[in-house]
């Protein structure tokens, strides 16, 4: 008897593991596009089991271990039709999924509500979020360049932040404004400070701040959708009158977790001179000459000229006594610093730079609720000196059915982006004659495009009655930003019958900026405002202060000693709460659809 016990144990140990080996088989497959390509992490989930499920690998192959009784499998992607295969006697599996034009092309976003495409009256045009993005490119507001017809977008700054030209329904305006409205997730984007479109190309330190949308990974975005038309003032009134950009981010969706990760690397050339008509340092010594022979260049014109370059460098030296006031010996002097030099400004001031784009995502979903988590970090470290950016970004998005008729979704953003420029004023326009300038430009592109190349890079020359070197100014005189973007929101649906639907949407947004203009003691901007050393530089000198009461006394120096430090705060908090109600029926071949909010 006792040997018949461990037998008995034994046999029972060995027919539970028959059982459980009954209970599920092993299933393989392979999940392709309509054209063979393989899929990237499908959802492939059994029906009647959520739990039980898997993503395709690098290959789009699978391999599960389906339970007894199960005879379908769910297979789903993003933009594609979700397929339910009947597995019945197989074992391997060949799927392939067919593009789901619904998604794109059947429905018009608004950001307001959704339209079924057929009773949309108006122009729009929708891209997805794929087709439009920009390797390389960080900022969103450049992504529909060229994807959409009667959208013209014009990069005017490769500097970031500052938005393009837009233009949705045509290029000028009665009423001065034709920037259009952007719209993420139905709620109104606000510019933190108003830029108009002709300033865009100003180079101010605003323009800095003027892409509402800045903040945005492009990885998080569902689709993009322009409404051209009158329709788009419908909606959102007078705002819309230059159009709207409407921008859906991406949401969750049940099946498989997906853990992503989009990794970018652009490397960015320099400019050279090939790529423009400007002469070399020969052809411009030789224009010089010409000037000098006219007497446009002599000593006495600038010893107290407001700026000069190689024939001023000369005559202070003459002045000096290290260079001998013969022909010979400037002759020399200007062939072989300057006719010999032709300096190469873009191959000094830009750099071969590498641009990177990180975004980690997180996508997860059941049948009660879905979720969509990202991070991203951009890091350029500049394409021209002391200029360079790192922007990061956080994005949640979470929808809950608390039951079938009742659903809530909730939507967190933030951005902080911290960047370096070069130092830049504000522009003026002669009231006289028009012409627009600006003070103290060391815009790196504008210098090398317009500088000299008989100057050496290791001199000082003169600008605005001071010395003044490049590299000196660009170290000397930069600008420090900081912006901080936040956004909640919450959207509460109820559908009390078919057809109608309830929805009561709020949000809050905050978007701050501060901007230090630093202005060091070695500055040019800084020396130029106690440049007095002659009575003619004293008495022309604009930076001096000239007291209106005494107007016949010499200007008097503010700065004897030290730099200037500027700061410039802009804040926005802004909110919405937005109740709207919309039915729609379909009668056969007639669709009823109402919408009020």
């Amino acid at each position: 008897m006792r040997k018949l016990i461990p037998l008995v144990c034994a046999s029972l140990l060995l027919g539970s593991s028959v059982e459980l080996l009954a209970q599920q088989r092993l299933v393989k497959g392979l999940v392709t596009e309509a054209d063979g390509t393989p899929i990237i992490g499908a959802s492939v989930i059994v029906k009647g089991h959520s739990s039980v499920g898997v993503a395709t690998n690098l290959d789009g192959r699978f391999s599960l271990n389906v339970p007894s009784g199960a005879n379908t499998l769910i297979v789903s992607f993003m933009g594609l039709k979700t397929q339910e295969v009947n597995i019945q006697g197989k074992k391997e599996l060949k799927i392939v999924l067919q593009d789901d034009n619904n998604v794109i092309q059947d429905v018009v976003v608004t950001g307001m509500s959704k339209v079924d495409k057929r009773l949309f009256t108006g122009a729009a045009t929708k891209i997805s979020g794929d087709k439009s993005k920009m390797d390389g490119i960080a900022d969103v507001s450049r992504a529909l360049e060229g994807k959409a017809a009667g959208v013209s977008v014009q990069n005017v700054s490769g500097t970031f932040g500052s938005a393009p030209k837009v233009r949705v329904r045509g290029a000028t305006s009665i009423y001065g404004a034709s920037k259009p409205l952007w719209v993420v997730d139905g709620v109104v984007m606000d510019d933190v400070v108003e830029v108009s479109a002709d300033a865009l190309a100003s180079g101010d330190a605003t323009t800095l701040i003027s892409s509402a949308i800045a903040g945005l990974n492009a990885d998080d975005i569902e689709s993009f959708q322009v409404l051209k038309d009158g329709s788009a003032t419908s909606i959102y009134g007078a705002r819309a009158m230059a159009g709207v950009i409407v921008i859906t981010t991406k949401k969750g969706h049940a099946g498989v977790s997906r853990i992503s990760y989009t990794g970018e690397y652009t490397y960015r050339l320099k400019p050279n001179y090939n790529q423009f008509n400007i002469m070399n340092s020969q052809q411009q010594m030789s224009v010089y000459r010409e000037m000098e022979q006219k007497g446009w260049l002599e000593l006495a014109s600038l010893s107290n000229a407001s700026s000069s370059g190689i024939y001023g460098k000369m005559y202070s030296l003459v002045n000096s006594g290290v260079l001998r006031n013969t022909d010979a010996e400037r002759a020399k002097y200007l062939r072989e610093t300057g006719e010999y030099a032709n300096t190469n400004w873009f191959d000094l001031l830009f750099n071969d730079n590498v641009l990177s784009n990180h975004s980690v995502s997180l996508s997860s979903g059941t049948d009660k609720m879905s979720l969509y988590a990202s991070l991203s970090a951009m890091f350029d470290p500049g394409w021209t000196k002391q200029s360079s950016v790192n922007r990061y970004t956080a994005n949640l998005n979470t929808t809950y059915k608390i039951n079938p008729k009742l659903s809530v979704n909730l939507i967190a953003n933030t951005s902080l982006r911290k960047q370096r420029a070069p130092g830049t004023l504000s522009q003026g326009t002669n009231a006289v004659t028009g012409e627009v300038s600006r003070d103290f430009d060391i815009n790196p592109y504008s210098y090398a495009l317009n500088t000299s190349r008989v100057l050496s890079p290791n001199e000082n020359y003169v600008r605005s009655y001071a010395p003044f070197n490049i590299f000196n100014e660009l170290d000397n005189n930069y600008l420090d930003l900081n912006v901080l973007d936040l956004k909640f929101q919450g959207e509460l649906k109820y559908k009390p019958l078919k057809g109608l639907e309830l929805a009561v949407l709020g949000d809050i947004k905050y978007s701050g900026s501060e901007t230090e203009h630093i202005i060091k003691e070695k500055s040019n901007q800084a020396e130029s405002q106690r440049a007095a050393y002659t009575a003619a530089i004293l008495k022309n000198n604009p930076q001096l202060y000239q007291d209106p009461d005494k107007p016949y006394d010499l200007p008097k120096v503010t700065l004897p000693v030290g730099g200037y430090f500027n700061t410039n705060s802009y804040s926005l908090t802004a909110w919405d709460f937005r109740a709207s109600a919309s039915y729609n029926k379909d009668f056969g071949q007639d669709i009823l659809s109402l919408f009020g909010g």
